[in-house]
């Protein structure tokens, strides 16, 4: 991806032996008429060697190879970057040297397993077992949070909620990973609590907006991570805030470069100040939309700074709950954030309820998005899957909400569970750039994954365990391409997450954007935790599955430093969830926590359920 800093270096392919022809021409190795699937320099020998300024780049080594009979030779490429011409070659003669390959080749398989490896599952679903075995986290890793690019975003960005959302899938194999993106996030707020909707590294350069939820997420995943790992020293570890003029009552963003305070603050100053500030309330008691909530796309709908979200009052309530215990261990006061929560509740309950199920936002004069009365967008499933998920929704109304989603926003023929229905067209009302989308594209009334995995997340909570396991393999990659036909209709790669789903025709059922996707961490994370129940709480794991009524049970593999827990879960009496008993290597214990300790040795946990 191009940036003004990566300018000066220099990118290099290289072999392990001399080339026979080189270019950087993509029209000569693709030819005049030719195409990816038949590259013209295929059929010939010997290239141009054509390296000029304006060319369509691309890099391509032709070698000679000659076997004898029953002969091999083993050929490698190197492909990589250095700050200059000198570098490149340095580095490459360095890798090239005896051995150093091969041993190169060995660490990086050896770190993936590593990772990848740390927890695995066995379970009826050979589809689940495939992406919650390496596939799901390599997805979030290597894209989301090392490349930060894919076919349809190539900026190598940061973006604030982004990553923070991603690392939530790392707390079980590389906590370290999400420690330190907490604290990246942390150094790209403001004074005043707000913070870059997104930034490009090494410098820096973001975008300062009137996003409403970017900030609070800073807190809601330090409470989650210091929940999942006991690391309490993580609040007080200091960085330094961003320091530039506010936004002008008609400005909606800014781009460029800004500077950094002279002191460092904890991450819990930086923490309280995202709730301060993050913590609206319009005309209904409910937080201001801002030029956005989760939904980037719905960014007029509180532009003018009275519109409010239903979504984002109960993601509020959720972090304000869950940061509250973080409160009294820095020996502050956790009422006003508990008193906070619960003002939202009552007003939520008060305002956002439609009959059916509840609102997604009142636009800026007044009106309701979401609504049995409007023409589109009638529910959108966000406002229903956290009145669940916060444990804020009244639960009768939850349930009730969750239903409507089951019979109009799940799609079991077209494995489809959509974000919002009907989709923005013709209606007068101007929600935001998610209006310039077609019918069914994308956010707009498509399958949005990140969404559809709190929807099924939901069902989980609620106990459903058939519905959730069915939502999950309706969301998983390999049953829309597990035939010839439905891998015609789905056209993406079948071995990751995509983004979007369309659902409107001639393209239903065709997959979107692919790869640079949070919809990966939080479908591994419903797959592990949500369903097979598997939750780390500090130095042990609590264990709470909500699996299909016909799984006989399943097994766990969860290393823990170097001692490895064997987990086997036993279903008899065919239920979704509930325990009679666990048991940590043939003691009965007295709940459903499992003490972890990092002892090197082989420890048997089984699980009955009933």
């Amino acid at each position: 991806h191009f940036n003004g800093e990566f300018g000066e270096r220099v990118a290099f392919l290289a072999a392990n032996k001399k080339p026979h022809g080189v270019t950087s021409d993509r029209t000569e190795f693709l030819g005049r008429l030719g195409s990816l699937r038949a590259p013209a320099a295929l059929g010939r020998i010997g290239l141009d060697s054509a390296f000029n300024a304006g060319l369509d780049p691309c890099a391509v080594l032709q070698l000679h190879v000659d076997l004898a009979p029953g002969a091999e030779e083993e050929i490698f490429f190197l492909i990589g970057e250095a700050a200059s011409r000198v570098e490149s070659l340095a580095l490459i003669g360095q890798v090239q040297a005896e051995g150093q390959v091969e041993a190169l080749w060995q660490a990086v398989q050896q770190q993936w397993d590593d990772i990848l490896n740390a927890v695995t599952v066995e379970t009826p679903d050979p589809g689940m077992d495939l992406m919650l075995n390496r596939w799901l986290l390599y997805q979030t890793l290597a894209c989301r949070l090392w490349g930060r690019t894919a076919l349809y975003q190539s900026s190598g960005a940061f973006g604030f909620r982004d990553q923070l959302q991603d690392v939530l899938a790392l707390l079980h194999t590389r906590p370290d990973i999400a420690r330190a993106q907490i604290l990246e996030a942390a150094r790209h707020q403001f004074e005043a609590g707000d913070v870059l909707h997104w930034w490009n590294p090494p410098a820096g350069r973001g975008v300062r907006t009137r996003f409403s939820d970017d900030l609070l997420w800073l807190p809601f995943v330090t409470a989650e991570y210091v929940a999942a790992t006991g690391d309490q020293s993580i609040l007080a570890e200091t960085v330094p805030f961003l320091t530039g003029e506010a936004l002008k009552p008609a400005e909606m963003e800014r781009y460029t470069q800004f500077e950094t305070t002279a002191g460092s603050f904890s991450l819990y100053e930086h923490c309280r100040r995202a709730l301060e500030k993050g913590s609206t309330a319009g005309a209904h008691g409910l937080p201001l939309m801002g030029s956005g909530d989760w939904n980037d796309g719905m960014n007029r709908v509180g532009a003018e700074g009275r519109g409010e979200s239903i979504w984002l009052g109960w993601f509020l309530h959720a972090t304000l709950t869950r940061f509250a215990p973080l409160v009294d261990l820095m020996m502050d006061d956790p009422a006003p954030y508990l008193q906070q929560a619960e003002r939202y509740a009552q007003a939520l309950e008060a305002h956002a309820w439609d009959g059916a199920w509840y609102l997604r936002a009142f636009y800026d004069d007044g009106s309701k998005l979401g609504s049995h009365e409007g023409v589109e967008c009638q529910i959108d499933a966000l406002a229903q899957s956290w009145a669940v998920l916060s444990g804020a929704g009244d639960p009768k109304r939850a349930a009730q909400a969750m239903e409507a989603v089951n019979r109009l926003l799940v799609k079991p023929a077209e494995q489809m569970v959509l974000l919002f229905t009907p989709p923005f067209d013709k209606t007068t009302r101007d929600p935001g750039y998610i209006k310039g989308y077609l019918p069914g594209i994308r956010e707009n009334g498509g399958q949005y994954t990140h969404a559809a995995t709190w929807t099924a997340w939901a069902f989980a909570k609620l106990g459903q365990g058939d519905h959730a396991m069915e939502l999950f393999r309706m969301l998983n990659p390999i049953g829309h391409a597990d035939t010839p036909e439905k891998a015609a209709r789905y056209k993406v790669e079948p071995y990751v997450i995509a983004a979007d789903i369309y659902s409107a025709p001639p393209h239903t059922g065709s997959g979107g954007w692919t790869w640079y996707t949070g919809s990966s961490g939080w479908m591994y994370r419903l797959g592990l935790e949500a369903i097979l129940g598997i939750t780390r709480v500090g130095d042990a794991l609590i264990i709470d599955p909500c699996i299909p009524r016909d799984w006989p049970g399943f097994k766990v593999n969860y290393h823990f430093g170097m001692a490895r827990y064997r987990i086997s879960i036993e279903n008899p009496e065919e239920v979704n969830r509930g325990l009679r008993h666990v048991a940590l290597d043939g003691k009965f214990l007295p709940g459903n926590l499992v003490p972890l300790v990092d002892d090197g040795q082989l420890h048997e946990v089984h699980v009955l359920m009933g």
